[in-house]
């Protein structure tokens, strides 16, 4: 099992995680605070992961958690204990459902070793002392998971690695070769000396599979291979936005049911760089006159950042346009990656910073 797992991950059996993996674990900031509900990011690989479960985080607590009112205020006013189990029933959920809402498999480090080191198989010091706890109820899995959270959310817990074990075990290896297609064969690239995240890693925090790509259902690629895109609608969505990509790329423009989720929350990669945008309102995007002007709020995770940014979208006034023509004149002139982003979904948006400084 721990070779598949490696196999899975890296495409071999002897690679090992980078100490910026290693180090990633599930750290909020502090209580009663502007970022209340928001976790705290390393930077690496693990990043994407932490911001990904950001994003569910804010659906729990926006739209989950009974008895609350829906605004920035309920999200900053959350206590300690609030967060633990935003925490728990977050990853819990995620969990979950990769394991088709069937059950779910919770890793944690224990003292005993259970692999031996082999020339084929590199140890990592954890990965070999793992155990394996299959749960059949998603509230056992919450309670389970709560029971253990400093296992997720202590200094030197190697909380993130944990997770994505648990969801490559809670999706199972035959369901992940099923979700998988020729275009990729593991769920993280290497980078630099390092690992990122693939699209199908995110993918399966998102929506449950491990899909390779972001457009809608399946399409052919330039060999007439079949590649797996999103399969459903999911409640949160997805947005990216690189200075290099290109418009004429099909396969890489994000379809409608990541761009449009079941609820105002999207994790956005811009550039390689992850963040989360995300609205109040649970009925903005069930209506389409709301669409017109209306509020976001914007957290990048970088460490300068120490409250939401508050951004509003304007989808009717079309002076950008006439913005961006006079632009074309003015030397130096560029828009935010965060506009940039914002604009895959709402073409013609007007993006107010309401006296922030943009960021690039």
């Amino acid at each position: 099992m721990a070779t598949k797992l490696r196999q899975s991950l890296f495409g071999n059996t002897v690679q090992v995680f980078s100490c910026d993996w290693t180090k990633a674990y599930f750290r909020f900031h502090d209580p009663f605070s502007d970022l209340a509900f928001a976790l705290e990011v390393g930077k690496g690989g693990a990043r994407s992961i932490q911001m990904a479960i950001q994003g569910s985080i804010i659906r729990y607590l926006l739209f989950t958690r009974k008895g609350k009112d829906s605004n920035l205020l309920s999200l900053c006013a959350i206590s300690k204990q609030e967060q633990e189990h935003a925490l728990a029933a977050t990853l819990a959920g995620v969990l979950w459902a990769a394991g088709a809402a069937q059950k779910a498999t919770v890793c944690l480090v224990t003292e005993e070793t259970y692999v031996a080191l082999t020339p084929d198989y590199s140890g990592d010091g954890f990965t070999e002392r793992l155990q394996l706890f299959e749960l059949v109820e998603k509230e056992a899995t919450e309670k389970f998971i709560y029971d253990h959270l400093q296992c997720f959310k202590g200094e030197g817990s190697h909380g993130v690695i944990l997770f994505l074990y648990s969801l490559i075990f809670s999706r199972t290896f035959e369901r992940l070769q099923k979700d998988l297609d020729v275009s990729t064969s593991q769920l993280l690239q290497p980078n630099a000396g390092g690992f990122l995240c693939g699209q199908a890693t995110l993918n399966m925090i998102l929506t449950g599979r491990a899909s390779p790509h972001v457009f809608n259902g399946c399409q052919k690629g330039e060999s007439q291979e079949m590649l797996h895109g999103v399969l459903t609608r999911s409640d949160i969505g997805y947005l990216q936005w690189g200075k290099d990509t290109s418009e004429d790329d099909r396969l890489s423009q994000v379809g409608s049911r990541l761009k449009t989720p079941r609820l105002p929350i999207w994790l956005c990669n811009t550039n390689g760089n992850y963040s989360i945008l995300f609205s109040t309102n649970r009925q903005l995007l069930s209506d389409w006159k709301m669409e017109r002007l209306f509020h976001l709020y914007f957290y990048s995770g970088q460490p300068s950042q120490n409250k939401p940014v508050h951004l509003t979208i304007d989808t009717h006034s079309h002076h950008w346009e006439r913005v961006q023509h006079e632009d074309e004149h003015r030397p130096g002139r560029r828009f935010s990656p965060v506009e940039m982003v914002i604009r895959t979904k709402w073409r013609e948006a007007t993006i107010n910073w309401n006296g922030s400084v943009p960021f690039f």
